[in-house]
């Protein structure tokens, strides 16, 4: 006879009951399938849909006027629960530890909450900006139905993030990485320099690859980030910085190339591993990693 289960621990129950969680060395890795189930189970404005939203034409109530400031993102910090179990966590796509930058910046410690947003995700200030954080982690959270409302954690992500752009810290290799083996010198090419690319390109970067290109066929460089959203959603000194903290890193850029016949083929740059992220439009062919032949 079966036993039916009343209540399953969460994978990393031991971790959140220990009065000193660990700290993670790494970022998190998390497949999207299993995003989209947490989401669903935390959502608390579930009856809340894309076709439930009003016109957006000649509609600009969505323009951020100004950021928060320093009063109102340590008041909007403090506020936070610290939820054992943060439903925040589990909507998140990018997989932030939002606990833990929320946590710095109630602490005035907006290095370290920029540290921890940047290192799980390297588009952490556009995506401060532009995330629909309502349908995801501010959608989760525990205080959505309280008086104040849900926490602002877009706000405070795009506060802590803008305070460290204003620091102009350059990025830099983790110290412990030793890239000494010669495969770390294995040519990688990556078509598209859209925000794919870009976030591909820092995590090989940080684990130690040194010759990293990206081949851009236009004569900008951002993607849809630049093209596509308006300057006064994100303005292009957002997505400029973010790419210098990529170049930060050796990863190297060349504009008007693209992958054609025409231009360059595998065999002509001489590549063993590529990362096609060739934009929207091929979308099925987006963030494939493709291991060429000698």
């Amino acid at each position: 006879m079966s036993i039916k289960v009343q209540s399953k621990d969460v994978a990393d129950i031991e971790n959140i009951l220990t009065l000193n969680p660990k700290i993670k060395p790494h970022a998190s890795l998390v497949p999207s399938s299993e995003t989209k189930v947490n989401k669903k189970h935390w959502k608390r404005n579930q009856d809340k849909k894309c076709n439930s939203c009003d016109p957006l034409l000649n509609n600009f109530d969505d323009v951020k006027h100004t950021t928060l400031s320093e009063r109102g993102a340590l008041r909007e910090a403090n506020r936070c629960l610290k939820c054992a179990d943060a439903p925040c966590q589990k909507s998140c796509p990018t997989q932030l530890d939002v606990k833990s930058f929320i946590g710095s910046i109630a602490t005035k410690n907006f290095y370290g909450a920029a540290k921890a947003i940047f290192s799980d995700n390297p588009l952490g200030l556009t995506c401060g900006m532009v995330c629909p954080t309502s349908d995801l982690c501010v959608g989760s959270c525990n205080l959505y139905a309280s008086e104040e409302g849900a926490i602002n954690i877009g706000g405070l992500q795009h506060f802590a993030t803008d305070i460290f752009m204003q620091m102009k810290i350059p990025q830099v290799r983790p110290p412990h990485i030793v890239a000494d083996d010669e495969s770390y010198a294995t040519k990688v090419a990556l078509i598209g320099c859209g925000p794919a690319s870009v976030s591909c390109a820092t995590f090989l970067a940080r684990l130690g690859y040194k010759n990293l290109t990206i081949f851009e066929k236009e004569k900008f460089i951002g993607g849809l980030s630049s093209s596509e959203i308006p300057q006064y959603r994100l303005p292009i000194e957002v997505v400029q910085y973010e790419i210098e903290l990529m170049k930060d890193l050796g990863v190297k850029i060349e504009n008007e190339r693209k992958l054609s016949m025409s231009d360059i083929t595998i065999q002509v740059i001489a590549i063993r591993k590529l990362f096609n992220s060739n934009g929207l439009m091929d979308a099925d062919k987006m963030c494939l990693i493709v291991l060429c032949r000698n």
